[in-house]
């Protein structure tokens, strides 16, 4: 039987977390290497992991004899030219969010993959849930009429990530249900806190999500955004509010933050249309949808494993590459979430209203 052969690059907290683990457990999937830019790292999962090859630089990874694909979950300041050496070896490939720092790198790779006729992915787990397809499914085919209106409220606890915390200091001795166990890697102290590696703060690490799911769910283009930032004690964004203009007309506001007591977390989206309304709380695995006609659909709850299913990314991508599923995360959603970004950061900058080009991402 058919196996795609598999390397991960960027063997840290979430490689180690989501992509090995969902690699090794996939029947089809065959992982022959692990890269780290530490040597000693990239041994040290790679003989944990049980995974042949242990690489500490792209070239290693790229001159193995056979390779297909590659997942690719380093931080943000190095998913550019990972990703396009990875492309111009005519490799599939998975990549974290958010995919660039620069929304102009990620159009490169997304053309790049497009020329060279292989699969390219965006790792977003809440493409994949039962109630973001359905929810696709309603807004795509019209059931909520035209679309007026979307608004967004997210939030997790990234807080101590944006100051550069240790995990201990962060969730201490008291650990949540999102956060049961100290993981196999914790992040780097820099990963999230220095713009120079993350990018910037929320918009970069939360706000990739509800862009890339915007897209999921809309397929209309951002035509004119204006945002806010409050960096609150940090160098990075932590509270963040954004009013975007889609193709179209609908008008989007999301408000974000990664400042939370640990004990809740909110992804509330409402979808308004001219023959209804969607409600979901993603985190909390809940959706309704209420049409003007007195239609009511109250949709199971998802089991809190499907909530967030973080192996559904690079599950999907095996399954892509095999021909046994189709692509639920297209890198050019990925694309969207980068041109929403550069455009909240501009105007954050600039007090000002940014205005987008009109082209279908």
């Amino acid at each position: 039987m058919k196996t795609v052969k598999c390397a991960v690059i960027g063997a840290g907290w979430w490689g180690t977390t989501a992509h090995i683990p969902a690699l090794k457990r996939h029947p089809l999937a065959k992982l022959v290497a692990v890269h780290s830019r530490d040597a000693d790292k990239a041994r040290l999962v790679a003989t944990d992991f049980r995974v042949p090859q242990a690489c500490a630089t792209m070239k290693e990874v790229l001159s193995i004899e056979g390779l297909e694909a590659v997942v690719i979950s380093s931080t943000p300041n190095v998913h550019y030219p990972q990703a396009l050496a990875a492309l111009q070896r005519g490799l599939h490939v998975l990549i974290e969010k958010p995919m660039t720092i620069k929304a102009a790198e990620s159009e490169e790779l997304v053309a790049l993959a497009e020329q060279q006729g292989v699969h390219f992915l965006v790792s977003c787990p809440w493409h994949y849930t039962a109630h973001s397809k359905e929810a696709r499914r309603l807004i795509q085919s019209g059931a909520l009429g035209q679309l007026k209106m979307i608004s967004v409220l997210m939030t997790n606890f990234n807080l101590g990530l944006y100051r550069g915390l240790s995990w201990e200091e962060i969730f201490g001795s008291r650990p949540t249900l999102q956060n049961s166990s100290r993981p196999y890697f914790t992040p780097g102290r820099s990963s999230y806190s220095d713009p120079a590696v993350a990018g910037g703060g929320q918009i970069y690490c939360q706000i990739s999500h509800v862009a890339a799911h915007l897209a999921l769910l809309t397929e209309r283009d951002p035509i004119q955004v204006f945002a806010r930032f409050d960096n609150a004690d940090t160098v990075v964004d932590v509270y963040d509010t954004l009013n975007i203009k889609l193709e179209g007309g609908a008008l989007v506001s999301i408000a974000s933050t990664g400042a939370t007591p640990h004990s809740e977390r909110n992804y509330e989206v409402r979808v308004y249309g001219t023959k209804g309304m969607l409600l979901m709380e993603l985190w909390k695995g809940k959706m309704e949808c209420h049409l003007f006609d007195g239609n009511v659909t109250r949709y199971p709850d998802l089991p809190q494993a499907d909530i967030y299913p973080l192996f559904a990314p690079t599950e999907n991508f095996v399954d892509v590459i095999l021909g046994r599923a189709e692509n639920g995360s297209p890198a050019r959603f990925g694309l969207y979430a980068m041109k929403v970004i550069e455009a909240a950061c501009e105007s954050a900058r600039t007090h000002s209203s940014v205005t987008l080009g009109n082209s279908k991402p």
